[in-house]
């Protein structure tokens, strides 16, 4: 027999159903609102006050997707390789984003640890897999998981993940995993049935707020709490990624954030690994990172799209939308968010019609993550374009040599280091066709309202969608590819050789630029960053450091008289001491 245990403080009676067989469950004499009872082994679902079998809240498996029965795991029985494993900070480190469902055409974890080669060699430390809890049907980004303990099967399920980690540490990769507590999915989340897990005392993008501080706050509280440290200890992870962390609305003195801060931290303590917490705010608030002592949330990180914004609008010129503020000066927002890691410290912001944020502290630019592309920027254009798509290889090249040598923690976006020529869409997989429909329209009148034709938006639910977004490994080897995957494992190997090239003080950095003449010049130590965006023939850059030489360029790049730079068209250089 099996103990079975489930959280439904409303419900009269639950019977656990196994292989559709029905148990008795009785209430948990030491913990209110919990029942408990012993059946058989199997596929197995909860029944409420007589209602239809439902999931496992906690299922930490789901063979036959969301809506299915549950399936035990035994997390102690999968052979963990012998290849030690001590874990890997996040400061230092460079990340590299990757969706497992189209990193490869097979789309599986055996599949993405196939090409883990592939990111050694380009020399990144931590590989930060886009959400893999169960969602309905087969593609999916993966933020409409419904069951939080679980991994999606199509990937591989629960042993197809911890292989995956297994082969990432035994190539001295550690492993990110993004995480949704936010919100559920629309379709297969039976969470309300069992109890108050959602309140409509707060509001979010999604509908109802998870309910994080209304009563039975504490076991919702625990519910993702438990999830979290699971992910750290049963599959062990390095790390999460907490998306989207403002719209986690929590009125109580102890902010979730905090609590779950501290509990990460006595599990990194008690494992003996460091284990870190990214968040992703749209706040602006050095809170988010402060540490737990100095009346901050204790986060490690957080994603920056300021620094994301600026640099986009400096290399695009595009200007609509939330792009507006860094576009009128895309020189000065650049060198405003390598020097003071948020462009809106306070200042007014005319996307949103108010001020905005906070100062961040300078002497601690590794806890905010710099990045060229993500899922986000790339997936929620209307067409899922990439940078590559319409910039010159030269700019490409300019903008990961801003992000390689920040103060900040540089991440890279799967196939951005090749300038992929697949685009990378937003794509679904609802097998409820109103909510399919639902999904295909929204976004059509979404882009409508920024001026696209309906017809020129790709339909989520198209297989050619998510097929076309599929990665094209042929392409790494190609000479037009080539060139720029060289220029991204050299920035790597100059950052990690050069101390200074990845020092965390924003202090220390002091940024140069001419908007006229196309140029901008980052100062770090005893070395130079320079870039020329766009422009004709060859413009001289001064760099206040006659003796410098070049250590790395992609494009045209020459020392000119009087300790200056000659720079073409869209290119740029990396210089250092003699």
């Amino acid at each position: 027999m099996t103990g079975y245990r489930v959280w439904a403080p409303a419900a009269g009676r639950v019977e656990v159903e196994v292989a559709g067989t029905a148990h008795p469950m009785r209430p948990d004499a030491d913990r209110p609102g919990w029942w408990c009872g012993e059946a058989p082994a199997g596929p197995y679902g909860f029944r409420l006050d007589g209602g239809p079998a439902l999931p496992d809240p906690r299922s930490p498996r789901q063979p036959d997707g969301p809506g299915g029965p549950s399936l035990a795991v035994d997390h102690a029985a999968f052979a963990w390789s012998d290849t030690p494993w001590s874990g890997r900070a996040l400061p230092g480190s460079v990340l590299y984003e990757l969706h497992v469902g189209t990193f490869t055409p097979a789309g599986t974890f055996e599949a993405a640890a196939e090409r883990l080669d592939h990111l050694v060699a380009l020399g990144v430390d931590l590989v930060e897999l886009m959400p893999v809890c169960p969602f309905p049907g087969r593609y999916g980004w993966g933020y409409d998981g419904v069951s939080l303990w679980a991994v999606h099967e199509p990937y591989g399920g629960p042993d197809g993940l911890k292989r995956f980690v297994d082969a990432a540490h035994r190539k001295g990769l550690g492993v990110v995993l993004d995480v949704v507590h936010n919100h559920l999915g629309p379709s297969g989340n039976h969470l309300p049935a069992f109890g108050p897990y959602f309140t409509d005392r707060h509001h979010t993008p999604w509908g109802a707020a998870v309910n994080l501080d209304a009563p039975g706050s504490d076991e919702v509280r625990g519910y993702l709490i438990g999830s979290a440290l699971a992910w750290l200890r049963d599959y062990r992870i390095d790390g999460l990624r907490l998306d989207a962390v403002h719209a986690l609305a929590d009125d109580r003195a102890l902010p979730f954030l905090e609590e779950l801060a501290g509990e990460v931290d006595r599990l990194a303590a008690a494992t003996g690994r460091p284990l870190f917490l990214i968040g992703e705010s749209d706040l602006n608030d050095p809170r988010t990172t402060n540490p737990r002592q100095a009346g901050g949330l204790g986060l490690a990180a957080q994603w920056s799209d300021d620094f994301h914004h600026a640099l986009h609008a400096l290399l695009t010129g595009e200007s609509q939308g939330y792009y507006g503020d860094f576009a009128e000066d895309p020189y000065a927002a650049v060198a405003k968010t390598l020097t003071g890691g948020f462009f809106h410290d306070g200042s007014w912001s005319s996307f949103r019609g108010r001020r905005h944020g906070r100062p961040f502290p300078a002497g601690y630019g590794h806890r905010l993550l710099g990045y060229l592309q993500t899922h986000d920027q790339v997936g929620n254009r209307a067409t899922g374009d990439r940078l590559a798509a319409t910039l010159p290889p030269g700019r490409l090249a300019a903008g990961a040599a801003l992000v390689l040598t920040s103060p900040f923690t540089p991440m890279l976006f799967m196939g951005e280091e090749w300038g992929a020529g697949t685009p990378w869409q937003y794509f679904t997989d609802h097998t409820d066709p109103q909510l399919a429909e639902a999904v295909r329209q929204g976004r059509r009148r979404e882009f409508a309202e920024h001026g696209w034709a309906a017809e020129d938006v790709p339909d989520p639910q198209a297989r050619s969608t998510v097929l076309g977004s599929v990665l094209d490994w042929s392409e790494p080897a190609l000479p037009s590819h080539a060139e720029l995957l060289d220029w991204y494992r050299t920035l790597i190997r100059l950052r990690r050789s050069c101390p200074e090239l990845m020092d965390q003080d924003l202090a220390g950095v002091a940024v140069r630029h001419d908007r006229e003449r196309g140029w901008l010049v980052v100062h770090r130590g005893p070395y130079r960053v320079a870039v020329r965006i766009g422009g004709t023939g060859s413009v001289a850059v001064p760099l206040e450091y006659p003796d410098a030489r070049v250590l790395a360029a992609f494009g045209e790049a020459a020392p000119g008289p009087g300790g200056e730079l000659l720079l073409g068209p869209d290119a740029v250089a990396v210089l250092g001491p003699a």
